[in-house]
């Protein structure tokens, strides 16, 4: 029965459908959390009688007839809009406006990408995700700083006692690494 495997088809498309939106929802408290959108194609077309076939000796089929056989999932994709802002009042938490992502670096030494922004110190004063993962370039912000300054381009900065405001090579950083997907 054709009928009822081209109906199963549809039914698992939307079962994929109603999964997708419900991770949407289960991550709407997700940082830097961007939602997937399924992207519906219909499958193979039977020719039952095709288009410009002959009806009569002197007529034609304008339009045939196509039998479908459902449809599928052809892909998920992720929607890199942008989301809204929150203030935290969290020292360390910061957001990317516009395109770019947080480079990290894995447990196993690759190089990932986050826009999750809720960055942490570990015990040695580096900022770190919220698994511990550190930012590259690493920033290490010294135990004795008085403030730390994030600015709106990603550049790090903190004031120590006696110092004022260092920007050298040890605490200049740009954290945010703009990368088009």
């Amino acid at each position: 029965m054709r009928a009822l495997y081209v109906a199963a088809t549809g039914m698992h498309a939307q079962q994929l459908n109603i999964d997708n939106i419900s991770n949407n929802l289960a991550n709407v408290s997700t940082n830097g959390f961007k939602r997937g959108r399924v992207d519906f194609q219909d499958l193979l077309y039977e020719a039952a009688r095709p288009a410009g076939a002959n009806a009569s000796v002197n007529t034609e089929i304008p339009t045939g007839i196509y039998v479908g056989h459902g449809s599928r999932v052809a892909s998920i994709q992720k929607l890199f809009t942008q989301g809204s802002f929150q203030k935290t009042d969290q020292q360390y938490d910061v957001a990317i406006e516009g395109d770019g992502f947080f480079q990290i670096t894995m447990p196993n030494g690759e190089t990932s990408y986050t826009r999750d922004g809720s960055f942490k110190l570990d015990s040695t004063g580096q900022m770190v995700t919220s698994n511990g993962d550190p930012l590259t370039p690493i920033v290490t912000i010294p135990t004795d700083a008085e403030r730390v300054i994030i600015a709106d381009d990603g550049t790090v900065s903190v004031i120590q006692p006696g110092h004022g405001e260092r920007r050298d090579d040890d605490y200049h950083r740009a954290i945010c690494q703009p990368r088009r997907s």
